[in-house]
């Protein structure tokens, strides 16, 4: 079977599954495991290097405004690989290639391959979403064994965790604020947190300065999504002299951690399992030393 993986979640749940050799092309965001890097990349940014957050936000938003496309298709390269089944999202036009852009870039091919949409809004989703695939590609028995591991690190977490209301924020972008939505406000439940601000199963949203000042959370987790931590650190500097941002209890208190959003809380694949442990680790260190320090950067 000949696979195109258009999202960088579901690359990572092929090679997972011991599929990494039927990748005939994936998306230009796939980077994970490292082997991905090497296979031919059919998409492209309409965005370049070097913009700041604010201009990213503007441009996207004229982008979708004009009905133009954040992604484009490399149809020559989409030609060539002839793909059996394609592996794409409806959920978000800013985060991958749309889906109307897919459906009509299959018409191309004859006979034309299957497509399986992923649109995870839970871990329980996500763990469906290694279960299809499994089911796709004929590797049911592997993806029925990586999901029973998963889950049991899940349940790790769960069972230690605290019920407490500390108050979380999990910022997706920083200019303009974005509160986190889909499975983020889940993932800090599990780790012992209450995002008061999080939309389960929604997408994330502009909020205002004026709410988080009244929100005053206690732990703000930065998770900027497409970005690093170094990059994040950038621009997270950028907030240093704002009046509402420097009297937040948790700016003051020294509880702002910045996190990898683009290898792992943006990211609906495998490592969300990682992103909840990294969250048990910020909020109750003492409760789960071994996740303390893991892959995030506290600023004081």
């Amino acid at each position: 079977m000949k696979i195109i993986s258009l999202l960088p979640s579901a690359t990572e749940m092929i090679y997972l599954l011991g599929l990494g050799d039927q990748l005939v092309a994936t998306s230009h965001e796939c980077d994970f495991p490292p082997e991905a890097r090497s296979k031919p990349r059919v998409t492209r940014s309409v965005l370049h290097n070097g913009m700041d957050s604010g201009e990213i936000d503007r441009l996207v938003r004229e982008r979708l405004r004009a009905g133009l496309p954040l992604y484009e298709l490399d149809h020559d390269l989409w030609c060539r690989a002839a793909p059996d089944l394609v592996i794409t999202q409806k959920l978000c036009d800013v985060c991958a290639v749309s889906f109307d852009n897919v459906a009509r870039a299959v018409t191309l091919l004859d006979p034309p391959p299957k497509i399986l949409t992923l649109e995870p809004q839970s871990l329980d989703d996500i763990f469906a979403n290694l279960r299809a695939i499994g089911t796709a590609t004929g590797a049911e028995v592997r993806a029925a064994a990586v999901v029973g591991e998963l889950e049991v690190r899940v349940r790790h977490v769960r069972d230690r965790a605290p019920c407490t209301t500390r108050k979380v924020l999990c910022l997706e972008w920083l200019d303009p604020p974005f509160c986190a939505g889909h499975w983020l406000p889940q993932l800090v439940s599990y780790a012992g947190g209450v995002d008061g601000l999080g939309r389960p199963a929604a997408d994330s949203v502009l909020v205002e300065w004026e709410t988080l000042r009244h929100y005053d959370p206690e732990v703000i987790v930065v998770m900027c999504c497409g970005f690093g931590i170094p990059r994040t650190l950038e621009d997270l500097a950028k907030l240093k002299n704002h009046d509402v941002w420097r009297r937040l209890r948790a700016v003051q208190n020294g509880s702002v951690f910045v996190t990898d959003g683009n290898q792992h809380f943006s990211r609906p694949g495998p490592r969300l399992v990682d992103s909840l442990e990294i969250l048990a680790g910020i909020l109750h260190p003492g409760i789960f030393p071994e996740f303390a320090g893991k892959q995030f950067v506290r600023c004081v």
